[in-house]
This record gives structure tokens, C-alpha cells and sequence, in this order.
């Protein structure tokens, strides 16, 4: 008999089949919520980039601060694009100061080609 075959039929010799609890890491609900919470910081930072960049066009006043607000966010909660997390920032706040420029130069709270 070769040593392959004896081990297969010694008692106590593993067969591939799993009988008793797992006994390796954990991942449970922690490494779930984990993995939610940094898709959560990650859609903050793309619609705070995305609402930044609309909001130079439209609506300054709510989309500026939203976006400003939703990109601090995903800072906070360590997303895995801190770089669209900034642009947001930095659009929203750009935002803000086209609606400040738009105030002081004409008196209007939108845009006007005339």
C-alpha cells in the first residue's frame, strides 16, 4: 500500500469534507458593515463631485454647500477616493464663489447672458 492510500485510510485522516464549526477568521457582520460604510464614503465622494460640477452651471446656492458638505463626509469616513472627495469640495466651493460674483456684479441669484 503507498503511503497516499494509507493516510486516506487511517481514522482521524482528513477526507475534504468539513464536520465540525469553522475555526477560521471571522468576517460576521463587522467586516460587512465595514465594507457598506466605505461604499457609502465612496458614493458620497462621486456625488459630491458630480453635484459640484452641476452646480457651477445650476442651482449654486443648494448644489455648492451639498456638495461641499457630502465631500467632507467621505473624508471623515476614509474613502477610498479621497482625490473626487476634494474636487467635490473644491467645486462646491467654487459654487459658493460664482454666487458671490454673480451677487456683487449684477444683483441676481442666477445666471444671465443679458
Amino acid at each position: 500500500m503507498s503511503r497516499r492510500t494509507e493516510s486516506r485510510t487511517r481514522p482521524g485522516a482528513r477526507t475534504g469534507a468539513r464536520t465540525g464549526p469553522r475555526t477560521g477568521p471571522r468576517t460576521g457582520s463587522r467586516g460587512s458593515a465595514a465594507a457598506t460604510r466605505t461604499r457609502d464614503a465612496d458614493a458620497m465622494a462621486v456625488t459630491g463631485f458630480v453635484l459640484g460640477l452641476v452646480g457651477l452651471l445650476v442651482m449654486n446656492l443648494i448644489l455648492g454647500p451639498v456638495a461641499v458638505v457630502l465631500g467632507a463626509l467621505a473624508l471623515r469616513r476614509h474613502t477610498t477616493r479621497p482625490g473626487r472627495a476634494r474636487l467635490g469640495i473644491a467645486l462646491g466651493l467654487a459654487d459658493v464663489l460664482v454666487l458671490v460674483c454673480l451677487v456683487t456684479a449684477d444683483g441676481t441669484w442666477s445666471w444671465g447672458l443679458t
